[in-house]
């Protein structure tokens, strides 16, 4: 499958590779120098995905010349400190607020405070004041990642799905969707485990996982970092067990180069938060917003994980 992976534009690119040298921890970034801002609360940044969501809005600011300052947990699941950043950043009487919220449910009243446009990006919640939703799929790419696996393997052979904290229903739909494709492809689902996203809890997860199911042969694992961590304790093993992430991040593509990684199912985080960005200034202007904006998933195997590598390396210099 070769895809080529779209760039908003040379100068986004260019900004981009400047700006992302920058990110840090749970640090606020600001960048764009415009009349308007637009505050930007993520799940976290503290890893590869969320740099690239951070990437795409810097460089939106950039280019639209708006004020966008970037904020995120240490963890995704730090739910509280979340809630407290977004209060925060309300507090500064921002245009506009684009947030991921890590657990939607808990997010919601903070949300609704807000009495500017609210756009959310990645992760989806039933917001009364949102005027967007801006994303994947999650459950499509689940199915995508599932039937990507069943592919690989014979009818009958043992899985595991490895998911993320609990309570985020963007892995939760996930973990839905492969569950479906692969039972469906008639494989045998033998555990299902949280491992917060994170990808030390996965290596501790998937050897727990191996205790009792020596043989399984595949697992799909709800973001690339757990997936990583899944391959780490299998390795150690010296088992033969195909690993589909999702995410597409850089780490995961070079493990397929490396033909290590099975696959990963790529979202466009660099393009969720230009367009977060990009809507936001849309909304602060009183312009027509659609209400649903589908980012996209791209299937990544060694097949095409070259390509989509050098576009990483390019907005990630």
């Amino acid at each position: 499958m070769k895809k080529k992976w779209k760039v908003f534009s040379a100068a986004v690119a260019v900004s981009c590779i400047a700006l992302i040298a920058g990110c840090s921890g749970d640090k606020e970034v600001s960048g764009g120098g415009g009349k308007e801002s637009v505050s930007v609360v993520l799940k976290t940044l503290s890893s590869p995905y969320w740099k690239y969501v951070e990437a795409g809005a810097k460089a939106a600011g950039k280019e639209l010349g708006v004020d966008v300052n970037v904020v995120g947990p240490n963890a995704e699941s730090e739910v509280m400190q979340q809630i407290n950043m977004i209060e925060d950043q309300l507090s500064q009487s921002p245009g506009a607020l684009v947030v991921s919220p890590s657990q939607p449910d808990t997010v919601v009243p903070a949300l609704e405070a807000a009495n500017v446009p609210v756009l959310l990006i990645d992760t989806d919640a039933d917001v009364k004041n949102k005027i967007t939703f801006i994303g994947t799929e999650n459950y499509e790419a689940g199915q995508e990642g599932g039937k990507l696996l069943a592919s690989m393997l014979q009818k009958g052979d043992k899985v595991a799905l490895i998911s993320g904290a609990l309570g985020n229903t963007a892995t939760d739909e996930r973990i839905k969707g492969a569950k479906e494709a692969l039972k469906e492809a008639g494989m045998e689902i033998v555990a299902e485990q949280p491992a917060d996203s994170d990808k030390t809890k996965a290596i501790s997860v998937m050897e727990n996982i191996l205790q009792k199911h020596s043989d399984i042969k595949g697992v799909f694992s709800a973001n690339d970092d757990m997936a990583l961590g899944v391959l780490r304790a299998v390795e150690a093993k010296g088992l033969d067990v195909k690993v589909i992430g999702t995410d597409g991040t850089k780490e995961a593509v070079e493990s397929i180069l490396a033909g290590k990684l099975a696959g990963t199912i790529a979202q466009s985080p660099y393009d969720m938060g230009y367009e977060g960005v990009k809507n936001a200034l849309e909304a602060i202007k009183g312009k027509k917003v659609e209400k649903r904006i589908n980012s996209g998933v791209d299937i990544i195997t060694k097949e095409n994980a070259k390509e989509k590598l050098e576009f990483l390396e390019s907005i990630s210099k």
